[in-house]
């Protein structure tokens, strides 16, 4: 290739780019890019301190004429470059503002945010109350918080403290300069709090706290004043009423309460005599005091004491009496003030009537109560009398788990006797005790359900009563037990027995138990494996408490099937790829329908697991047939090319309470998968080049099931030569490659493209500046050598040399060495 051609490409290489460039700068235009200034400010917002160094870095994300800085300080002309950095050592300005600009089509900027504060070292607190902060209760009074030079005072909280506590948060105002809140240059601030003191606030120490927040990019700065401690005088307070109420042993220091500052002195006096205010008081102490009291003032107060004291109750414990007969029983009471007595039986406020009946006998509270305290007493009385009704047994609802108490007692003197009659377990306990009998039920069960009698009596008579215990959460349990159960025998299979028994060890609970249909009294019922398939044993029995119930034996009678077999529904052995189809699985005589299960397997993995039907579409699940039946299951199966010639087979397992479950497998069935055909493009592209002269040979291969015909569809005036599918080529044009086959078919258009050959011509070039090269060389070999340089040598009878083979010089004198030639380049 020519320096000229070189030159040439160089430049409409050159010119393409700027065209993309062009094209891109356009593009980027009618997108909107130019919406808003194509600068970038590092860092977009400072905030510097008064005094301090500063820098921002501005940079232009466009290509443009020049930029520049226009600043109050350190501005910057405009400048060709793409960063260009605003710098001040030390930023003395308030109010300052600065922009970067950068001139394009027309001139954009972007402004810096920029904020510049000073900041005090220390802040003062001052008050209107005296040098020693002594203020006196009520009065109002003002507390300063001076804040010299600061700036800017946007910023700036001033925060009032008690302590740690943050009492207030308040509004600024400025003395210097006046009226100048929204000004950027430093201002001397005043912060007042109005305060009125209570003694509650004696002690109390205050400050204030200014705080500039100059987030977020700037710091947060704070600054406390030193405290303010105050001091509040007050009373005296005299802090009781006119009457004081207290109880013995309590004294009137404690009582009344005479708060000061300065602390008071106080004197107690009684009838005119001084009285120790730290004496205990007794109840003979009560009366009228004269209290005085002197600080910054003076007071005196008259109070009227009274010492209070609770219930004294005397009653005595046991009273005896015959029925239908009058009594004499009492109580005596004091105390102050003076105590009510009322008279409980049962929680039950009563009245005791004058003559008593077998209805009084009991315990009595008798309590005794005032505004100090109250007490009680009780008091049993005893009234002769025959068994009475039986109290506190009633029908009772217990949660399952729980503990729940029985309790069965009856009035009658003497006292009664009692028996249970129930269904008795471990976890019930009975005991006896002071009249009363109780029965407790540890964690109650469902064996726990049933009736409960109690029986009272003595030598006056009897009763009785039953109630009904219900276990929520529980359901009644009949305490049954069958062994074996469940039972799983095969048809066929050698017979066993089940035998019936109570749970419980307490022979006294059972009354009668015996097999239904059955005559003996034997407890062991045997099974027909030949015929018994829907066959529910029942064993029944009578028991104490709870009755009649009975419990069933989970008995199943079981066959493997026949024969379980696999098929297509349409009785084919090769499917379409991607068309779904449908298997079936045959499984004869099985028993029980209910329990059988169908496996898929696809090859060795299994597919899927399903249920089956009935001969009459009924589910399996839903059928009440024990008997042998025969069932069927399908599935839905979809396949792919490389599925092909996959293995498939079903399986009947019956759920069963058995390991391992009972299971049939039926043979394999393989299916073939047919597909359409698929052209390999990789080996045939779309576009083939093809050099003046020269053939190519075109390779059409396809994949598919059934194998594709191939078939090539071209210009018949075109010359090729077509051999296996292969289509041999050496002119341009359209060449169409079809693959059928029976279950569709594919098609590929190829394109041959004619291209020159340059390589023979450069070839020849290369041979005739060789030539020319070689003619050069050898004359200028022929007239050097020959005629100036070289002597004559005699080609005939050479001597070489014994070392290398050179041809050494004929006389001897010199040596040349010179390779040996052959006869045909001494000919040419």
């Amino acid at each position: 290739m020519t320096e000229g051609s070189l030159l040439s490409k160089a430049t409409q290489m050159s010119q393409s780019r700027l065209f993309v460039q062009l094209s891109v700068g356009l593009l980027l235009i009618a997108a909107g890019v130019g919406a808003s200034c194509p600068i970038e400010l590092s860092p977009s917002s400072v905030v510097v301190r008064y005094g301090d160094p500063v820098s921002v870095n501005c940079t232009a994300t466009v290509s443009h004429d020049g930029m520049g800085w226009e600043a109050s300080v350190g501005g910057i002309g405009i400048t060709e470059v793409n960063h260009l950095p605003w710098n001040v050592e030390s930023l003395t300005v308030w109010g300052i503002s600065a922009l970067c600009f950068i001139n394009t089509n027309e001139q954009c900027q972007k402004n810096l945010n920029i904020v510049v504060y000073t900041f005090p070292e220390k802040i003062q607190i001052n008050s209107t109350a005296d040098s020693n902060g002594m203020m006196v209760e009520g009065e109002e009074y003002n507390i300063t918080c001076e804040i010299p030079k600061i700036a800017p005072v946007q910023n700036l909280t001033v925060k009032w403290y008690n302590g740690d506590r943050i009492i207030e948060s308040d509004v600024l105002e400025i003395i210097e300069p006046n009226n100048l809140k929204n000004t950027k240059q430093p201002v001397k601030l005043l912060s007042t709090f109005p305060f009125t003191p209570t003694r509650n606030d004696s002690g109390a120490r205050f400050r204030c706290e200014a705080q500039m927040d100059l987030s977020p990019v700037g710091p947060h700065l704070n600054v406390s004043s030193q405290e303010l401690t105050i001091t509040v005088v007050f009373g005296p307070d005299v802090q009781c009423s006119n009457i004081i109420e207290l109880m013995e042993n309590e004294s009137l220091e404690e009582n009344c309460n005479i708060a000061g500052n300065p602390t008071p002195s106080v004197k107690w006096l009684k009838d005119g005599q001084p009285f120790n205010s730290t004496t205990p008081m007794r109840r003979e102490n009560a009366g009228m005091y004269t209290l005085q009291a002197n600080g910054s003032l003076s007071v005196q107060k008259n109070i009227q004491v009274h010492v209070l004291y609770g219930p004294e109750l005397n009653c005595p414990s046991i009273y005896m009496a015959e029925e239908h007969t009058p009594h004499n029983l009492t109580c005596t009471v004091e105390g102050f003030p003076e105590p009510v007595m009322v008279w409980y039986r049962d929680d039950e406020v009563v009245e005791l009537p004058k003559t008593l009946t077998r209805l009084d006998a009991g315990h009595y509270l008798i309590t005794a109560s005032n505004n100090q305290s109250n007490v009680n007493a009780t008091v049993e009385i005893i009234v002769h009398y025959q068994p009475s009704e039986i109290f506190e047994l009633q029908d009772l609802e217990v949660h399952i788990g729980s503990t729940v108490e029985l309790k069965c007692s009856s009035s009658g003197n003497p006292r009664p006797t009692y028996t249970w009659n129930y269904y008795q377990t471990d976890n019930v306990m009975e005991e006896n005790e002071d009249g009363v009998s109780r029965l407790e039920i540890h964690s109650a069960t469902a064996y726990n359900m049933g009736t409960y009698t109690c029986h009272a009596w003595n030598n006056k008579g009897r009763i009785s009563r039953t109630i009904k215990v219900t276990v929520i959460g529980a359901e009644q349990e009949c305490p049954l037990e069958i062994t074996p159960n469940p039972m799983v025998l095969e048809y066929r299979s050698r017979a066993q027995g089940a035998t019936c028994s109570s749970t419980s060890a307490i022979s006294t609970n059972v009354k009668r138990m015996y097999w239904e249909g059955v005559e003996s009294d034997n407890m062991t019922w045997f099974t027909n494996t030949n015929e018994d398939w829907g066959m529910t044993p029942v064993c029944t029995a009578t028991f104490q408490g709870i009755g009649k119930c009975q419990k069933s034996l989970n008995f199943t009678l079981y066959k493997k099937p026949d024969s379980v077999s696999i098929y297509h529904v349409r009785r084919l052995s090769s499917v379409e790829e991607g068309k779904e189809f449908q298997l079936r699985c045959d499984i004869v005589s099985i028993a029980p329908a209910q329990n059988v299960t169908v496996l898929w397997y696809k090859n060795q993995d299994i597919l899927k697991e399903t249920g089956c039907q009935l001969e009459n579409n009924k589910t399996c699940k839903l059928s009440d047939v024990r008997s042998p039946v025969n069932v069927s299951a399908t599935i839905n199966v979809n396949l792919q090319r490389k599925d092909d010639e996959v293995v498939f087979r079903c399986e009947a397992r019956l759920n069963l309470r058995l390991n391992p479950l009972p299971t049939t497998t039926s043979s394999t069935l393989k299916i073939t998968v047919l597909y359409k055909p698929k052209i390999n493009t990789t080996k045939l592209p779309k576009e083939i080049p093809v050099f003046r002269g020269y053939s190519e040979e075109l390779v059409c291969e396809a994949e598919g099931y059934p194998i594709p015909k191939i078939q090539w569809h071209y210009n018949p005036e075109s010359h090729v030569n077509v051999s296996k599918g292969k289509l041999t080529v050496s002119e341009p044009g359209i060449y169409n490659c079809t693959a059928s086959n029976d279950v569709g078919s594919a098609s590929h258009v190829v394109e041959v493209i004619l291209k020159e050959d340059y390589l023979p011509l450069i070839a020849g070039f290369v041979a005739l500046a060789v030539v020319a090269i070689s003619i050069v060389f050898l004359l200028i070999y022929s007239v050097y050598y020959k005629n100036t340089k070289m002597r004559h040598y005699n080609f005939k009878n050479p001597k070489f040399s014994e070392h290398n083979g050179n041809v050494a010089h004929s006389n001897g004198d010199l040596q040349f060495p010179m390779t040996r030639l052959s006869t045909q380049y001494i000919s040419a």
